[in-house]
């Protein structure tokens, strides 16, 4: 840093030079203009040290005219930029005049002017000068924020404009030789390093009434909060609800609703969106939201309005999810469910009176929205009673019909397509919550019709373009995949009210002639939508049938052929992930519910191969249905005709079924790890079933509705089911085995004796721990020893690392002889009745006299009792 007396001696180090060089001959000499003192020209000498030394100066006369004029000074001095490497001197200088400004009012205007150097580039010498002085910036920076308690309107604007600027950088108004201008990001770099973000949040309490600068705050932190740093900063400083709380407070320019919901969104979208949701789940913040969004709804008109209005209501939806939000308790559900239904359900609520949306973008968007949030608050149960008083499956269904020309709005064809998927996908979420109201709306016909609409030949073109429409374009796929789902919800509630309205409509051979004329019409463009389609009817036709045999003779042999129609696919489709696998799944099932049990479709089933084609499905390895096929086979195997068509079936290489059973119980084996050698023969003769895992599984309690590991044993792997087919084809005369396979057919023979074998095992373990316990009453030897037993295995159990400062409360009752661990529930036997008289026998034993008689208590009657004079209670 240049100083005067630098100065000085440069200058008599000159004159010394040239008094010198006079003695000698005349040698011109060229004068050399460096860097450093170009740049000089344009930084004067300034010895900050000296500034900031007199700015610390106190009661002195003419002081603060002198202090002044040395800032005002320093502040020409860099009008062009500030130099990296004096950030911090001239920051210290700001903070200086800052704490003078309440003593001092004259101050305030130096503190401006440096504030303003603050949104001019920072230059810096060196490239690593960025690096250097990092901390020096950040340190400077974060001092702008700490400058807002000054309760100066001017000071508090300015310091917003310079912090905006970092954001909008413009380049030096003179080029400075020797410097160069930091990378625009650098001070938004420095900002989130300072964190300069929080004390622009704290700001925010000062500024109560004042709204010139609470606007200018507002600015800053929508610039701010364009970070990932600043978003997590600003959500620590509890950002999300303080803003929130204010954004109904009055402001005629609208920026401040503006801007805050701008911040509202970066918060939720760049920093922890739970725990901004968390601050935003409380009912001033709820109320402050539901306000504005009644404003809005009601009297905004413009364009700008209605973006708005729709932003607020998506931070609504997002807050919604969170059940701890009291969106009831402030009325904000009643109102959303109003604003939804409206249009479809006449209301005399001032509200909505005289109220009508368009057919603009943003109607539409907002439609769509309503519908959105409905579903997310269908998931709070105490809303169901809202729902049911908005009429909200009455207004939903009115668009579950035939597309026709509208009354009320007049939609686009596109625009009434996407709002009829929308509002028929969240009936799939809301009806099966009000199931009184889907039928008293005729729910199951209304559905029913529709779909037979969708089956139709009526020329429709749908435009397919929204996300409920994806596979629908120039079709009806996408109303009939969501008709579907809704009528798959409905029946596998299991609510025999509404399948039996169901059934008694026809359902059973509705879905039959659905799934019959799309097999008939191949479509290979839309195929995925197809066999979701094909997956929804099926399932649809399981919960229909499943324990009604009077269903199942309904579904016959008709619904049997669409089965078998399925089983024949391609295999190779089931890897090409279009939903084949989910398709042969609900197919499976389908068999399970809808064939197994009626004896007429069993025997078409069998007649047309279908065993042939079960063995066919098992022949292909996939674990994932293996256990599926074979509870079918099982099931199937009741029938005495299964048993010709299992042995007859032959797979490639003539294997057979017996043989592929045998096969799939080595590799079941194998991969449970049961121990067997190289010839399949028992290792482990005490324990021949047993799997690794159950030798490296721990006793885990479980609740007493919880199935034990034995019986999810049975249920998960499946050689119970291999061992009960083949039990029911008697282990003779099986066709196609080699020598392996019979020995293999021996352990599945013993299945079961080895699963006694384990029952034999809990008996003994019983029986010796009742001889156990006969000993410990009868010999008091073995009690006292068991009873130590006890007590070292209950002070091993214990924890001897105890907490500092920790009170320890003892559970041993000393003196107790039992080995058996007391609890806090005691079961007291009741003394007999020949020994105190009956239950109506004067039980104040301890006033009288008992005498012993043959060990027993007796009763005396000639003990008088005297009553004790009562006392009087005080009133």
């Amino acid at each position: 840093m240049w100083t005067e007396e630098a100065g000085a001696t440069a200058e008599a180090q000159e004159s010394g030079i040239r008094n010198k060089s006079s003695s000698f001959s005349q040698i011109p000499v060229v004068g050399v203009v460096t860097e450093d003192d170009e740049a000089q020209g344009v930084f004067k000498p300034m010895d900050l040290n000296r500034v900031i030394k007199l700015l610390e100066e106190t009661d002195k006369d003419g002081l603060e005219e002198k202090q002044l004029k040395f800032v005002k000074k320093l502040v020409q001095c860099y009008q062009n930029g500030l130099p990296l490497r004096d950030l911090a001197q001239i920051f210290k200088i700001l903070n200086l005049c800052a704490g003078k400004i309440k003593n001092q009012p004259h101050f305030i205007e130096s503190a401006y002017d440096i504030i303003k150097l603050c949104g001019l580039p920072f230059l810096k010498k060196k490239v690593s000068d960025e690096i250097t002085y990092a901390e020096d910036t950040a340190n400077s920076i974060a001092l702008l924020g700490d400058l807002m308690k000054i309760p100066s309107s001017e000071l508090r604007i300015q310091i917003c404009k310079c912090i905006v600027d970092f954001y909008h950088a413009e380049p030096p108004k003179k080029h400075i030789p020797g410097y160069q201008q930091a990378s625009s990001s650098y001070k938004i770099q420095m900002a989130e390093v300072g964190g300069l973000a929080k004390t622009m949040v704290q700001s925010m309490t000062l500024l109560e009434n004042q709204l010139v600068e609470k606007l200018w705050v507002l600015k800053v932190l929508q610039h701010l909060s364009t970070s990932e740093v600043n978003c997590t900063i600003m959500m620590k400083a509890q950002a999300a609800s303080g803003i929130c709380t204010h954004l109904n407070d009055p402001d005629p320019s609208g920026q401040l609703l503006f801007r805050s919901s701008e911040i509202l969104w970066n918060l939720l979208e760049k920093s922890s969106k739970e725990e901004v949701i968390q601050q935003l789940s409380n009912l001033e913040c709820l109320l402050a939201l539901k306000e504005v969004f009644k404003n809005l709804f009601m009297r905004g008109f413009s364009h700008y309005d209605r973006q708005l209005r729709n932003d607020i209501l998506v931070i609504t939806t997002i807050i919604a999810q969170n059940p701890e939000a009291p969106m009831i308790e402030c009325g904000f559900t009643k109102d959303l469910i109003l604003f939804a239904t409206f249009n479809e359900v006449k209301s005399q609520n001032l509200l909505v009176k005289g109220l009508k949306l368009s057919n603009s973008y943003e109607d539409f968007e907002l439609k769509k929205l309503l519908f959105n949030v409905i579903v997310i608050l269908c998931k709070d149960l105490p809303t169901v009673q809202l729902l049911i008083d908005g009429q909200v499956i009455l207004a939903l269904f009115t668009y579950v019909k035939k597309p026709e020309k509208q009354k009320i709005i007049d939609w686009s064809a596109a625009q009434y397509e996407e709002l009829q998927l929308h509002a028929i996908a969240t009936l799939s979420s809301v009806a099966p919550l009000l199931i009184e109201e889907y039928m008293s709306c005729q729910g199951n016909a209304r559905v029913l019709a529709f779909l037979e609409w969708c089956e139709s030949e009526d020329p429709f073109f749908s435009h397919g373009n929204s996300f409920h429409g994806t596979g629908g374009r120039g079709n009806k796929f996408a109303q009939m995949r969501y008709s579907l789902r809704l009528l798959r919800a409905m029946v596998y509630l299991e609510d025999e009210t509404v399948n039996k309205d169901l059934c008694e409509k026809g359902t059973i051979q509705q879905m039959i002639g659905i799934f019959k004329n799309i097999i008939s019409k191949p479509n290979e463009k839309e195929e995925a939508i197809v066999l979701e389609i094909q997956s929804d009817i099926l399932l649809i036709l399981s919960g229909l049938c499943e324990n009604h045999i009077q269903r199942k003779e309904i579904f016959g042999t008709e619904g049997v052929d669409i089965v078998l129609h399925v089983m024949k696919t391609d295999p190779r489709k089931l890897q090409s992930g279009l939903g084949y696998n989910v398709l042969l799944f609900s197919t499976l099932d389908s068999i399970w519910c809808c064939i197994l049990g009626c004896y007429p479709s069993e025997d078409y089933f069998l007649e047309k191969e279908g065993i042939f084609l079960l063995l066919d499905l098992l022949a292909l390895n996939q674990k994932k249905f293996c256990n599926l096929i074979l509870g079918i086979m099982v099931e199937f195997c009741d029938n005495p005709k299964t048993a010709a068509h299992v042995n007859a079936w032959q797979g490639k290489k003539d294997q057979t079924a017996a043989s592929l059973l045998i096969k799939l119980w080595r590799k079941e084996e194998k991969e449970l790890g049961v121990k067997r050698d190289k010839n399949r023969k028992i290792i482990d003769t005490k324990k021949p079933l047993f799997t690794s895992f159950q030798e490296e599984q721990k006793i885990i309690p479980l609740p007493a509705n919880c199935p034990s590991i034995a019986v999810m044993d049975v249920s998960e792997n499946i050689r119970a089911k291999i061992y009960a087919i083949l039990g029911k084809l008697d282990f003779e005369n099986l066709p196609g085995l080699s020598a392996e396979d019979f020995v293999t057919l021996c352990i599945i023979h013993r299945y079961l004796d080895f699963k006694i074998q384990a029952t034999h095992k809990q008996r003994e373990l019983a029986n010796k721990s009742w001889e156990n316990f006969l000993a410990r009453t009868s010999n008091a030897k073995t009690l006292k020893k068991a009873k130590r037993l006890q007590e070292k295995a209950i002070e091993a159990s214990r924890h001897h690392k105890r907490p500092q400062n920790a009170i320890f409360h003892q559970t041993d009752i000393k003196g107790l002889n039992t080995t058996v661990p007391s609890g806090g529930v005691v079961t007291v036997e009741s003394t007999p009745a020949r020994l105190v008289g009956g239950p109506l026998a004067d039980t104040d034993i301890a006033l009288k006299k008992l005498p012993i008689r043959g060990g027993a208590l007796q009763r005396v009657k000639a003990v008088k009792i005297v009553d004790t004079p009562k006392k009087s209670i005080p009133t």
